[in-house]
């Protein structure tokens, strides 16, 4: 399609309006580009890739075509917002009493930040075209990787994620829908040539293949949506990720073109930087809501906050948090008591064999008296 001088004027004053607005990358894609799309993601819900995220299945048919979930659709545009580290995210790592959390947990929650500047740049194409929008921000079942790939914001690199000539793996993503024929952007080509550093970085080969993941398998499916206690296949690997994993992301070769966020809301908040596990676990309910108030952590809830942050400490071989440890022995949420568990015996053994004693018979949850018997590794 090519673009009518007044289509030209309307998509230079959006893309105007949407870099004043604070976001780094847009595009437009048909919303009948990706034809390929039902079958992708059926196989990988048929595989069992999605894990406990049910609501991915229940809505397949709108997910997989934008013009299921909204038959007016026409044209996408697709709205990327860097939220780049000033540091490598990878660095925090080996020190054992701190926790990591994933770059973009570190502020507020990018959907609050996005979700209202979406609508705003929604608002003037309505007015100039007079064509109905809708607005979407990760919160609806929208494919928007594949999209974005659609409208030449990059190209979904081999660990699934949007990688950016411009901005490596950081990119928020946004979308709206429109009514309106709007002339495609070019869609970008993949580039990751040969390179595997972002599977084979991987902690937990979550990697079914290039460009395939099993969410089963991933640390920051696991540490994020994932309800019940994290398999203990995957609790050593956890490390002190408490919240998230960015480690295939960091990995990229692309990022090495990659900048600093321009959204002070996104950028890293001094206490969420490299929050110390004794402080973390000290958290009661109350507390938890204070300390990530408008952040993306909250949405987890206080018990499975703990049990990531008791992972953490199980493997951090610090003594001095034994403890703290065992005071969540007593916890009211099963979930955190059979991490207190783990975690104790990892630290303290003959400590956690005390307790043992003590607990294991006044116990009625299985998988918490699991946790006092189960092989460690």
């Amino acid at each position: 399609m090519t673009a009518q001088p007044s289509t030209e004027k309307l998509i230079a004053e959006l893309r105007s309006r949407a870099t004043a607005l604070g976001f780094d990358s847009f595009g437009i894609a048909a919303a009948s580009s990706r034809p390929d799309l039902p079958d992708r993601l059926n196989a990988a819900l048929d595989a069992g890739w999605h894990g406990d995220m049910a609501w991915m299945a229940e809505t397949r048919e709108r997910r997989g075509d934008p013009n299921v979930l909204w038959p007016e659709a026409r044209s996408i545009i697709v709205l990327g917002m860097n939220y780049g580290p000033d540091s490598d995210p990878m660095a925090l790592l080996g020190e054992r009493d701190r926790a990591t959390i994933s770059v973009y947990a570190r502020n507020r929650d990018y959907h609050e930040i996005i979700k209202g500047k979406l609508k705003e740049l929604a608002g003037l194409l309505a007015r100039r075209s007079g064509a109905e929008v809708k607005v979407f921000v990760d919160t609806a079942p929208v494919m928007e990787k594949p999209l974005a790939e659609a409208a030449g914001l990059g190209w979904q690199g081999k660990h699934s994620v949007v990688v950016s000539r411009e901005f490596g793996s950081w990119l928020f993503l946004g979308a709206i829908f429109t009514a309106a024929e709007l002339p495609p952007s070019q869609p970008h080509a993949e580039n990751c040539g040969s390179c595997t550093k972002c599977l084979d970085i991987c902690p937990t080969n979550a990697f079914a293949a290039p460009f395939q993941l099993d969410a089963r398998r991933c640390l920051a499916y696991l540490s994020v949506e994932h309800h019940g206690p994290i398999p203990l296949e995957f609790r050593v690997p956890m490390g002190n990720r408490i919240y998230g994993c960015d480690d295939c992301l960091a990995v990229c070769p692309w990022n090495k073109f990659a900048s600093v966020s321009r959204e002070a809301r996104l950028r890293a908040r001094d206490d969420l930087q490299r929050p110390a596990l004794a402080d973390l676990v000290r958290l009661d309910d109350a507390g938890f809501r204070s300390l990530f108030a408008g952040s993306p952590i909250k949405r987890i809830g206080h018990a499975r906050f703990l049990r990531n942050v008791l992972i953490a400490i199980g493997n951090s071989g610090n003594l001095e948090l034994a403890p703290l440890t065992e005071a969540r022995l007593n916890a009211e949420s099963p979930l955190v008591r059979g991490a207190a568990i783990w975690a104790l015996r990892r630290l303290d053994p003959p400590r956690a064999a005390a307790q043992r004693l003590a607990l294991l018979a006044a116990e009625s949850d299985n998988t918490v008296r699991l946790e006092w018997t189960v092989e460690l590794e």
